[in-house]
Protein backbone atom coordinates (compact mmCIF):
# COMPACT_ATOMS: atom_id res chain seq x y z
CA UNK A 1 0.00 0.00 0.00
CA UNK A 2 1.50 3.61 -0.48
CA UNK A 3 1.34 6.34 1.96
CA UNK A 4 -1.22 9.30 1.97
CA UNK A 5 -0.17 12.78 0.83
CA UNK A 6 1.25 15.21 3.35
CA UNK A 7 -0.57 16.09 5.85
CA UNK A 8 -1.71 19.51 5.29
CA UNK A 9 -0.58 22.21 7.55
CA UNK A 10 -2.24 24.31 10.07
CA UNK A 11 -3.82 27.29 9.51
CA UNK A 12 -1.27 30.33 8.11
CA UNK A 13 -35.86 36.13 -11.14
CA UNK A 14 -35.66 32.53 -13.60
CA UNK A 15 -35.70 29.25 -11.57
CA UNK A 16 -36.21 29.01 -8.33
CA UNK A 17 -35.18 31.19 -5.50
CA UNK A 18 -33.55 30.98 -2.33
CA UNK A 19 -36.33 30.04 0.82
CA UNK A 20 -35.33 33.37 2.53
CA UNK A 21 -38.25 32.53 5.42
CA UNK A 22 -36.86 29.09 5.98
CA UNK A 23 -33.64 30.12 5.64
CA UNK A 24 -34.09 33.18 8.23
CA UNK A 25 -35.55 30.65 10.69
CA UNK A 26 -32.50 28.26 10.42
CA UNK A 27 -30.17 30.81 11.31
CA UNK A 28 -32.06 32.01 13.96
CA UNK A 29 -32.10 28.32 15.42
CA UNK A 30 -28.52 28.33 15.23
CA UNK A 31 -27.82 31.76 17.23
CA UNK A 32 -30.61 30.28 19.87
CA UNK A 33 -28.12 27.40 20.39
CA UNK A 34 -25.31 28.86 20.31
CA UNK A 35 -26.63 31.50 23.26
CA UNK A 36 -29.09 28.88 25.62
CA UNK A 37 -26.85 25.64 25.04
CA UNK A 38 -26.50 23.40 23.13
CA UNK A 39 -29.52 21.04 21.96
CA UNK A 40 -27.23 17.68 21.86
CA UNK A 41 -26.55 16.13 25.84
CA UNK A 42 -23.35 17.55 26.78
CA UNK A 43 -20.60 15.23 28.25
CA UNK A 44 -20.25 14.02 31.83
CA UNK A 45 -16.96 15.31 33.95
CA UNK A 46 -16.28 11.65 33.91
CA UNK A 47 -17.48 10.96 30.75
CA UNK A 48 -15.50 13.50 28.92
CA UNK A 49 -11.78 12.17 30.49
CA UNK A 50 -13.12 8.75 29.11
CA UNK A 51 -13.65 9.92 25.57
CA UNK A 52 -10.29 11.77 25.55
CA UNK A 53 -8.61 8.72 26.41
CA UNK A 54 -9.67 7.31 23.19
CA UNK A 55 -7.75 9.15 20.73
CA UNK A 56 -9.18 8.94 17.41
CA UNK A 57 -7.46 6.82 14.58
CA UNK A 58 -6.46 8.05 11.60
CA UNK A 59 -5.54 5.88 8.57
CA UNK A 60 -1.84 6.55 6.72
CA UNK A 61 -2.98 3.93 3.85
CA UNK A 62 -4.00 4.94 0.71
CA UNK A 63 -7.34 3.07 -0.44
CA UNK A 64 -8.46 0.36 -2.84
CA UNK A 65 -11.74 2.00 -3.64
CA UNK A 66 -12.97 5.56 -3.85
CA UNK A 67 -15.13 6.91 -1.26
CA UNK A 68 -18.16 6.44 -3.67
CA UNK A 69 -17.80 2.37 -2.93
CA UNK A 70 -16.85 2.20 0.71
CA UNK A 71 -20.32 3.77 2.00
CA UNK A 72 -18.97 7.23 3.21
CA UNK A 73 -21.08 9.90 0.76
CA UNK A 74 -23.78 9.70 3.51
CA UNK A 75 -25.99 12.13 5.19
CA UNK A 76 -25.39 10.57 8.46
CA UNK A 77 -21.56 10.75 8.92
CA UNK A 78 -19.73 9.98 12.35
CA UNK A 79 -17.20 12.50 13.16
CA UNK A 80 -14.67 9.13 13.87
CA UNK A 81 -15.59 7.96 10.17
CA UNK A 82 -14.13 10.66 9.05
CA UNK A 83 -10.86 11.44 11.07
CA UNK A 84 -10.19 7.98 10.03
CA UNK A 85 -10.90 7.89 6.46
CA UNK A 86 -10.43 11.94 5.55
CA UNK A 87 -6.20 10.47 3.99
CA UNK A 88 -7.57 7.31 2.32
CA UNK A 89 -8.25 8.51 -1.06
CA UNK A 90 -8.66 5.54 -4.19
CA UNK A 91 -4.72 6.42 -5.39
CA UNK A 92 -5.35 3.70 -8.27
CA UNK A 93 -8.39 6.41 -9.53
CA UNK A 94 -6.64 9.86 -8.79
CA UNK A 95 -6.18 10.72 -12.06
CA UNK A 96 -9.77 9.40 -13.33
CA UNK A 97 -12.19 12.13 -14.41
CA UNK A 98 -16.03 11.92 -13.15
CA UNK A 99 -16.79 15.54 -14.30
CA UNK A 100 -18.09 16.45 -17.52
CA UNK A 101 -17.10 19.79 -17.47
CA UNK A 102 -14.24 21.96 -16.90
CA UNK A 103 -12.87 22.24 -13.21
CA UNK A 104 -10.74 24.76 -12.40
CA UNK A 105 -8.45 24.81 -9.03
CA UNK A 106 -6.81 27.31 -6.73
CA UNK A 107 -3.75 26.57 -4.98
CA UNK A 108 -2.19 29.27 -2.87
CA UNK A 109 1.50 30.45 -1.75
CA UNK A 110 0.77 30.11 1.74
CA UNK A 111 -1.03 26.96 1.79
CA UNK A 112 1.63 24.40 -0.01
CA UNK A 113 -0.75 21.49 0.50
CA UNK A 114 -2.76 22.49 -2.51
CA UNK A 115 0.99 22.06 -4.77
CA UNK A 116 0.69 18.57 -3.62
CA UNK A 117 -2.66 17.99 -4.22
CA UNK A 118 -2.08 19.55 -7.63
CA UNK A 119 0.67 16.63 -8.41
CA UNK A 120 -1.32 13.90 -7.33
CA UNK A 121 -5.21 14.51 -8.82
CA UNK A 122 -3.99 17.25 -12.02
CA UNK A 123 -5.91 14.77 -13.93
CA UNK A 124 -8.93 15.57 -12.61
CA UNK A 125 -8.71 18.98 -13.38
CA UNK A 126 -8.47 20.73 -16.73
CA UNK A 127 -6.99 24.17 -14.87
CA UNK A 128 -5.31 25.16 -12.25
CA UNK A 129 -4.56 28.63 -11.14
CA UNK A 130 -1.76 29.11 -8.59
CA UNK A 131 -2.52 32.68 -6.90
CA UNK A 132 0.78 34.45 -7.63
CA UNK A 133 0.24 37.76 -9.84
CA UNK A 134 -0.80 40.91 -9.23
CA UNK A 135 -0.85 44.01 -12.43
CA UNK A 136 0.46 47.59 -11.18
CA UNK A 137 -0.37 50.45 -13.51
CA UNK A 138 3.18 52.06 -12.89
CA UNK A 139 2.48 55.22 -15.18
CA UNK A 140 1.23 56.36 -18.81
CA UNK A 141 1.55 52.95 -20.60
CA UNK A 142 3.52 51.53 -18.27
CA UNK A 143 2.40 48.15 -16.76
CA UNK A 144 3.90 45.60 -14.27
CA UNK A 145 3.11 42.32 -13.35
CA UNK A 146 4.48 41.43 -9.48
CA UNK A 147 4.38 38.23 -7.71
CA UNK A 148 6.76 36.54 -10.14
CA UNK A 149 9.02 35.41 -7.13
CA UNK A 150 6.45 33.23 -6.63
CA UNK A 151 6.31 31.34 -9.60
CA UNK A 152 7.70 27.63 -9.80
CA UNK A 153 8.44 26.79 -12.83
CA UNK A 154 9.52 22.84 -11.25
CA UNK A 155 6.20 22.36 -10.04
CA UNK A 156 4.52 23.78 -13.22
CA UNK A 157 6.86 21.19 -15.38
CA UNK A 158 5.83 18.25 -12.99
CA UNK A 159 2.23 18.87 -12.91
CA UNK A 160 1.70 18.77 -16.78
CA UNK A 161 4.07 15.70 -16.98
CA UNK A 162 1.38 14.33 -14.31
CA UNK A 163 -1.66 15.65 -16.60
CA UNK A 164 -1.32 15.79 -19.82
CA UNK A 165 -3.43 19.21 -21.55
CA UNK A 166 -3.40 20.87 -17.79
CA UNK A 167 -3.83 24.52 -18.30
CA UNK A 168 -1.85 26.71 -16.23
CA UNK A 169 -3.98 30.01 -15.32
CA UNK A 170 -2.73 32.02 -12.92
CA UNK A 171 -5.06 34.11 -10.76
CA UNK A 172 -3.92 38.23 -12.16
CA UNK A 173 -5.53 40.45 -9.21
CA UNK A 174 -5.51 44.17 -10.64
CA UNK A 175 -4.02 45.74 -7.64
CA UNK A 176 -3.62 49.14 -5.93
CA UNK A 177 -5.52 50.59 -9.31
CA UNK A 178 -7.22 53.58 -8.47
CA UNK A 179 -9.98 54.85 -10.32
CA UNK A 180 -8.35 57.25 -12.35
CA UNK A 181 -6.16 54.64 -13.26
CA UNK A 182 -9.17 52.74 -14.36
CA UNK A 183 -10.36 55.66 -16.80
CA UNK A 184 -7.00 56.34 -18.24
CA UNK A 185 -6.59 52.90 -19.48
CA UNK A 186 -10.47 52.82 -20.81
CA UNK A 187 -9.84 56.64 -22.36
CA UNK A 188 -7.10 55.45 -24.31
CA UNK A 189 -6.55 52.09 -26.80
CA UNK A 190 -2.96 52.48 -26.75
CA UNK A 191 -2.99 52.04 -22.58
CA UNK A 192 -5.36 49.04 -23.22
CA UNK A 193 -3.17 47.88 -25.85
CA UNK A 194 0.07 47.96 -23.58
CA UNK A 195 -1.61 46.26 -20.70
CA UNK A 196 -2.33 43.63 -22.75
CA UNK A 197 0.95 43.25 -24.16
CA UNK A 198 2.24 43.12 -20.92
CA UNK A 199 0.53 39.90 -19.81
CA UNK A 200 0.86 38.29 -23.01
CA UNK A 201 4.49 38.83 -22.42
CA UNK A 202 4.38 37.80 -19.16
CA UNK A 203 2.63 34.73 -20.06
CA UNK A 204 4.98 33.61 -22.94
CA UNK A 205 7.95 34.28 -21.02
CA UNK A 206 6.44 31.89 -17.56
CA UNK A 207 4.87 29.26 -19.84
CA UNK A 208 1.50 30.30 -18.45
CA UNK A 209 -1.42 29.18 -20.58
CA UNK A 210 -3.68 31.99 -19.60
CA UNK A 211 -4.85 34.15 -17.12
CA UNK A 212 -7.82 34.26 -13.90
CA UNK A 213 -8.73 37.94 -14.29
CA UNK A 214 -9.64 39.07 -10.72
CA UNK A 215 -10.69 42.82 -11.32
CA UNK A 216 -14.73 43.10 -11.09
CA UNK A 217 -16.56 44.37 -8.44
CA UNK A 218 -13.72 46.98 -7.98
CA UNK A 219 -15.69 49.74 -8.94
CA UNK A 220 -19.20 50.97 -9.00
CA UNK A 221 -22.02 49.54 -11.40
CA UNK A 222 -21.88 52.67 -13.77
CA UNK A 223 -18.00 52.23 -14.22
CA UNK A 224 -19.10 48.59 -16.20
CA UNK A 225 -18.75 50.21 -19.68
CA UNK A 226 -15.54 50.95 -19.37
CA UNK A 227 -14.55 47.58 -17.56
CA UNK A 228 -16.43 45.37 -20.16
CA UNK A 229 -14.17 47.67 -23.04
CA UNK A 230 -11.26 46.81 -21.57
CA UNK A 231 -12.01 42.95 -20.84
CA UNK A 232 -13.39 42.70 -24.66
CA UNK A 233 -9.85 44.29 -25.79
CA UNK A 234 -7.86 42.20 -23.22
CA UNK A 235 -9.24 38.87 -24.26
CA UNK A 236 -8.56 39.46 -27.70
CA UNK A 237 -5.00 40.18 -27.19
CA UNK A 238 -5.06 36.99 -25.27
CA UNK A 239 -6.67 34.74 -27.81
CA UNK A 240 -4.41 36.10 -30.43
CA UNK A 241 -1.17 35.17 -28.13
CA UNK A 242 -3.35 31.40 -28.29
CA UNK A 243 -3.72 31.96 -24.32
CA UNK A 244 -7.08 32.04 -21.96
CA UNK A 245 -8.97 34.68 -20.41
CA UNK A 246 -11.16 33.52 -17.37
CA UNK A 247 -12.92 36.26 -15.25
CA UNK A 248 -13.97 35.90 -11.40
CA UNK A 249 -17.40 37.01 -11.22
CA UNK A 250 -19.41 37.47 -7.87
CA UNK A 251 -22.72 35.49 -7.63
CA UNK A 252 -25.99 36.70 -9.99
CA UNK A 253 -27.95 36.60 -6.09
CA UNK A 254 -26.82 38.59 -3.26
CA UNK A 255 -26.38 36.26 -0.74
CA UNK A 256 -29.69 36.92 1.64
CA UNK A 257 -31.96 38.71 -0.29
CA UNK A 258 -33.52 38.48 -3.67
CA UNK A 259 -31.84 41.15 -5.57
CA UNK A 260 -29.28 40.77 -8.30
CA UNK A 261 -25.42 41.01 -7.55
CA UNK A 262 -23.22 43.30 -9.46
CA UNK A 263 -23.04 41.44 -12.91
CA UNK A 264 -25.84 40.62 -13.89
CA UNK A 265 -27.47 38.82 -17.13
CA UNK A 266 -26.55 41.99 -19.29
CA UNK A 267 -23.04 41.96 -18.23
CA UNK A 268 -22.97 38.38 -19.05
CA UNK A 269 -24.48 38.60 -22.70
CA UNK A 270 -21.88 40.73 -23.74
CA UNK A 271 -18.43 38.93 -21.80
CA UNK A 272 -20.32 35.51 -22.73
CA UNK A 273 -18.81 34.97 -26.36
CA UNK A 274 -15.78 37.08 -25.66
CA UNK A 275 -14.33 35.35 -22.43
CA UNK A 276 -12.97 31.27 -22.49
CA UNK A 277 -14.65 30.99 -18.78
CA UNK A 278 -16.39 32.56 -15.83
CA UNK A 279 -15.53 31.78 -11.99
CA UNK A 280 -18.67 32.43 -9.95
CA UNK A 281 -18.14 33.02 -6.68
CA UNK A 282 -21.07 30.75 -5.42
CA UNK A 283 -20.09 30.28 -1.24
CA UNK A 284 -19.71 33.23 1.45
CA UNK A 285 -23.32 32.98 1.91
CA UNK A 286 -23.53 33.75 5.23
CA UNK A 287 -22.62 37.24 6.90
CA UNK A 288 -20.11 37.46 9.84
CA UNK A 289 -23.28 38.42 12.44
CA UNK A 290 -24.78 34.77 11.48
CA UNK A 291 -24.43 31.28 11.54
CA UNK A 292 -25.03 29.90 8.34
CA UNK A 293 -24.41 27.14 5.56
CA UNK A 294 -21.59 28.65 2.95
CA UNK A 295 -23.33 28.28 0.04
CA UNK A 296 -27.15 26.90 0.33
CA UNK A 297 -27.93 24.73 -2.18
CA UNK A 298 -31.10 26.72 -3.90
CA UNK A 299 -29.23 29.89 -4.02
CA UNK A 300 -26.24 28.06 -5.85
CA UNK A 301 -28.95 26.83 -8.69
CA UNK A 302 -30.79 30.94 -8.87
CA UNK A 303 -27.10 32.05 -9.60
CA UNK A 304 -26.40 30.14 -12.08
CA UNK A 305 -30.31 30.07 -13.62
CA UNK A 306 -30.37 34.12 -13.27
CA UNK A 307 -26.89 34.88 -14.91
CA UNK A 308 -27.66 32.34 -18.01
CA UNK A 309 -31.19 31.38 -17.88
CA UNK A 310 -31.41 30.36 -21.86
CA UNK A 311 -28.82 27.97 -21.08
CA UNK A 312 -26.40 29.59 -24.32
CA UNK A 313 -22.66 30.00 -22.69
CA UNK A 314 -23.16 27.11 -19.09
CA UNK A 315 -20.23 25.16 -19.87
CA UNK A 316 -18.28 28.19 -19.14
CA UNK A 317 -19.35 28.74 -16.35
CA UNK A 318 -17.25 27.57 -12.98
CA UNK A 319 -19.13 27.41 -9.98
CA UNK A 320 -17.37 28.10 -7.06
CA UNK A 321 -16.98 25.03 -4.79
CA UNK A 322 -15.70 25.88 -1.12
CA UNK A 323 -13.37 23.77 0.15
CA UNK A 324 -13.06 25.79 3.66
CA UNK A 325 -15.81 25.56 6.27
CA UNK A 326 -16.45 28.80 8.89
CA UNK A 327 -16.89 28.34 12.76
CA UNK A 328 -18.80 30.78 14.75
CA UNK A 329 -18.57 31.78 18.57
CA UNK A 330 -21.70 32.81 20.29
CA UNK A 331 -19.76 34.73 22.87
CA UNK A 332 -17.82 36.76 19.90
CA UNK A 333 -20.21 36.66 17.84
CA UNK A 334 -18.03 36.56 14.56
CA UNK A 335 -16.82 33.81 12.46
CA UNK A 336 -13.45 32.01 11.26
CA UNK A 337 -12.41 30.58 8.25
CA UNK A 338 -11.63 26.74 9.26
CA UNK A 339 -9.65 24.51 6.93
CA UNK A 340 -9.17 21.10 7.07
CA UNK A 341 -6.30 20.18 9.34
CA UNK A 342 -8.26 22.14 11.91
CA UNK A 343 -11.97 20.59 10.87
CA UNK A 344 -10.31 17.64 11.87
CA UNK A 345 -8.42 18.58 14.93
CA UNK A 346 -12.09 19.76 16.08
CA UNK A 347 -13.26 16.73 15.07
CA UNK A 348 -11.15 14.76 17.39
CA UNK A 349 -11.25 16.62 20.25
CA UNK A 350 -14.94 17.46 20.58
CA UNK A 351 -16.65 14.47 18.60
CA UNK A 352 -19.76 16.28 17.68
CA UNK A 353 -22.76 14.91 16.28
CA UNK A 354 -22.79 16.27 12.34
CA UNK A 355 -26.17 17.30 11.53
CA UNK A 356 -27.66 17.52 8.21
CA UNK A 357 -29.39 20.43 6.39
CA UNK A 358 -31.27 19.28 4.16
CA UNK A 359 -32.82 22.49 3.00
CA UNK A 360 -29.14 23.71 2.41
CA UNK A 361 -27.94 20.52 1.74
CA UNK A 362 -24.70 20.80 3.92
CA UNK A 363 -23.62 19.40 7.72
CA UNK A 364 -22.99 21.75 10.71
CA UNK A 365 -22.26 20.88 14.61
CA UNK A 366 -22.25 22.45 17.82
CA UNK A 367 -19.42 21.90 19.94
CA UNK A 368 -18.26 24.01 23.18
CA UNK A 369 -14.91 25.10 23.98
CA UNK A 370 -13.79 25.21 27.58
CA UNK A 371 -13.05 28.69 27.80
CA UNK A 372 -14.43 29.89 24.44
CA UNK A 373 -18.35 29.57 24.52
CA UNK A 374 -20.07 27.52 22.15
CA UNK A 375 -19.42 27.67 18.44
CA UNK A 376 -21.10 25.93 15.18
CA UNK A 377 -19.09 25.09 12.63
CA UNK A 378 -20.07 24.25 9.17
CA UNK A 379 -17.98 22.27 6.46
CA UNK A 380 -17.88 20.42 3.72
CA UNK A 381 -18.52 16.76 3.46
CA UNK A 382 -18.43 14.22 0.99
CA UNK A 383 -22.31 14.25 0.74
CA UNK A 384 -22.65 18.49 0.46
CA UNK A 385 -19.91 17.95 -2.55
CA UNK A 386 -21.67 15.01 -4.01
CA UNK A 387 -25.15 17.35 -3.86
CA UNK A 388 -23.05 19.91 -5.89
CA UNK A 389 -21.52 18.08 -8.25
CA UNK A 390 -24.92 16.49 -8.97
CA UNK A 391 -26.18 19.95 -9.84
CA UNK A 392 -23.37 21.21 -11.42
CA UNK A 393 -24.14 18.20 -13.68
CA UNK A 394 -27.98 18.85 -13.77
CA UNK A 395 -27.13 22.34 -14.75
CA UNK A 396 -24.18 21.74 -17.56
CA UNK A 397 -21.43 23.79 -16.02
CA UNK A 398 -18.16 23.53 -14.79
CA UNK A 399 -16.34 24.20 -11.52
CA UNK A 400 -13.88 26.09 -9.57
CA UNK A 401 -13.02 25.23 -6.27
CA UNK A 402 -11.27 27.53 -3.47
CA UNK A 403 -9.12 26.08 -2.77
CA UNK A 404 -6.94 22.77 -3.03
CA UNK A 405 -4.93 22.77 0.18
CA UNK A 406 -7.83 23.64 2.36
CA UNK A 407 -9.74 20.30 1.88
CA UNK A 408 -9.85 16.83 2.56
CA UNK A 409 -8.02 14.24 0.54
CA UNK A 410 -10.44 12.12 -0.07
CA UNK A 411 -12.72 14.95 -1.52
CA UNK A 412 -10.87 14.30 -4.43
CA UNK A 413 -12.32 10.91 -5.17
CA UNK A 414 -15.79 12.46 -6.44
CA UNK A 415 -14.41 14.83 -8.95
Amino acid sequence: MCSALPAAPPDPEVGPRCDMPAMKALLSTLWLALACGSVHTTLSKSDAKKAASKTLLEKTQLADKPVQDRGLVVTNPRAEDVVLEHRSYCAAKARERHVAGDVLGYVTPWNSHGYDIAKVFGGKFTHISPVWLQIKRRGRELFEVTGLHDVDQGWIRTVRKQAKGLRIVPRLLFEGWSHEDFHSVWDSEDEIEELSKTMVQVAKSQHFDGFVVEVWGQLPGQEQIGLIHMLTHMAEALHQARLLAVLVIPPAVIPGTDQLGTFTVKQWEQLAPVLDGFSLMTYDYPTAQQPGPNAPLSWVRACVQVLDPKAQWRSKILLGLNFYGSDYSASRGGREPVVGARYIQTLKEHRPQMVWDSQAAEHYFEYKKSRGGRHVMFYPTLKSLQVRLELARELGVGLSIWELGQGLDYFYDLL
